[in-house]
């Protein structure tokens, strides 16, 4: 099984649906990098709805002992970049991004990646959700990025 390393917008995305714990149903753990923690602490602050991880203990934190491969990736977020860094030094592991940016980053360096439509998918194949299309119209009240052809595929993928 991959080691899970989760980006901020998948804890966001899955914990305000409900269905955080899909990760740990699918995986069994996951790990974040501090950079996570910070942002996800951050928007806590400005009253955003957000886990804490702390009270999670099949969520690690995990130090990212070399970014220095991704030090030209200014433009993305530092929980994205630590995502990726943290994917590079960990053998088996697979990414869970969501930004566009980063999914073209972990192509380009090789990091195997999925982000949150693919978990819902594989939660959904696995049994774990009956149903795929309500929980796509809640992410998009919670201002997740769907476009309908993609919403389409999801949907056609998930047999609905």
């Amino acid at each position: 099984m991959p080691e899970l390393i989760v980006d901020t917008s998948p804890i966001q995305y899955l914990y305000q649906t409900g269905l955080l714990d899909l990760l740990l149903a699918l995986y069994q753990r996951a790990t974040v990098p501090q950079a996570v923690v910070d942002e996800l602490n951050e928007g806590h602050a400005h009253g955003i709805s957000l886990p804490d991880l702390t009270a999670l203990s099949w969520i690690q934190v995990k130090a990212v002992r070399e970014d220095a491969l991704l030090a030209l990736a200014t433009d993305l977020g530092r929980g994205e970049r630590e995502v990726l860094a943290l994917a590079l030094q960990t053998p088996d592991a697979l990414a869970v991004l969501d930004d566009g940016l980063a999914r073209q980053y972990a192509r380009l360096i090789g990091v195997g990646f999925t982000g949150t439509l693919g978990v819902l998918l594989k939660a959904k194949q696995a049994g774990h959700l009956t149903a795929l299309a309500p929980v796509l119209a809640q992410l998009e009240q919670l201002r997740f990025r769907l476009d309908s052809a993609t919403r389409q595929a999801v949907l056609k993928l998930a047999g609905e």
